[in-house]
C-alpha cells in the first residue's frame, strides 16, 4: 500500500508541524508514504467563492499528482470533502472518480482502512474535540447530536487509545466554530461571535488543549485564544496521535 500525503497548502504554510506529524504517524502504523512536491491548493477557497468554474486547473495538477497512488491522505477534513465532492475531470471523467474514491482524511483513513485498535502514543492532557462541520457533516467521522441515532465518534475512538490523555465533557459538542472559510471574511462579526462562544465552552470545562480535524477551524479559534491571552491551546489530532512525551 501506498499514500500519497495530501498536505493542503495553508497547512505547508501555516502549520507544518501537524504535516510532519501526519506523515510520521502513518510510518509508524506501517504505511509507505510518497509526497508529491509539486502539490498545490485543492482549489476549495475559489469553489466556496462561487468560482469553481476557474478550478480546473488545480484539479488537473490534483490529478496529476495523486492518481497512481493506492490512497491519498490529508490531515484536512474540509479539504478532502472538496476532492470528494467537486474534484471532476472532462477529459478524463472516470480518472477523476477513482481519486475522490481513494481521497481520505486522515481519521477516516487510520479508523476505516487500517482499522487501527492501538497506538503508542501518551499526551496526559485534558482535551476538549471540536467536530469541524465538513468532518461531522459531510464527512460523517461522528454521529450528528440533533439526530435521534446511536452515537459513534472517528476522532473520539483514537483519541481514547492515547495514554494520559482525558476528553473534557462539552455542553454543545458540535457547534460550529464560525470559520466557514470565505464565510468568516463576508460576516466578521458573526464568525467571532461563534467562535468565542465554541471556544468558551471548551475553557469553562477544563480543557488544556482543544483539537480538530480540521486546522482551519483550530486555526480560526487559536487567533481568539490568543487575543484573549488564554493558555489553553489548539493542536491538530495528529500531533496528539503522534505524542510520545
Amino acid at each position: 500500500m501506498t499514500v500519497g500525503l495530501f498536505i493542503p497548502c495553508y497547512v505547508n504554510q501555516f502549520y507544518p508541524n501537524a504535516a510532519i506529524a501526519t506523515l510520521q504517524l502513518l510510518q509508524k502504523v506501517g504505511v509507505k508514504v510518497v509526497y508529491p512536491p509539486r502539490q498545490t491548493c485543492c482549489g476549495q477557497p475559489m469553489a466556496n467563492s462561487g468560482f469553481e468554474h476557474l478550478t480546473q486547473e488545480c484539479n488537473n495538477l490534483f490529478l496529476e499528482n495523486f492518481a497512481e497512488f493506492d490512497y491519498i491522505v490529508a490531515p484536512s477534513a474540509s479539504c478532502v470533502l472538496h476532492v470528494k465532492d467537486h474534484l471532476h475531470s472532462d477529459e478524463e471523467p472516470a480518472k477523476a472518480e477513482r481519486v475522490r474514491a481513494k481521497t481520505y482524511e486522515l481519521v477516516e483513513f487510520l479508523t476505516d482502512v487500517l482499522k487501527i485498535d492501538k497506538l503508542a502514543a501518551r499526551f496526559p492532557h485534558k482535551v476538549g474535540i471540536h467536530q469541524s462541520c465538513h468532518g461531522l457533516r459531510g464527512l460523517h467521522l461522528a454521529q450528528m447530536s440533533e439526530l435521534n441515532a446511536a452515537p459513534f465518534s472517528k476522532p473520539v475512538r483514537l483519541l481514547n487509545m492515547v495514554d494520559g490523555l482525558e476528553l473534557v465533557t462539552l455542553e454543545r459538542p458540535d457547534e460550529c466554530c464560525g470559520f466557514g472559510g470565505t464565510f468568516c471574511v463576508a460576516e466578521e462579526a458573526v464568525s467571532v461571535k461563534m467562535g468565542k462562544d465554541r471556544v468558551s465552552d471548551h475553557v469553562r470545562h477544563g480543557a488544556e488543549y482543544i483539537t480538530s480535524v480540521d486546522l482551519s477551524c483550530l486555526m480560526h479559534m487559536e487567533g481568539i485564544l490568543q487575543r484573549s491571552k488564554s493558555a489553553v491551546k489548539a493542536v491538530h489530532i495528529a500531533e496528539i496521535l503522534n505524542a510520545t512525551r
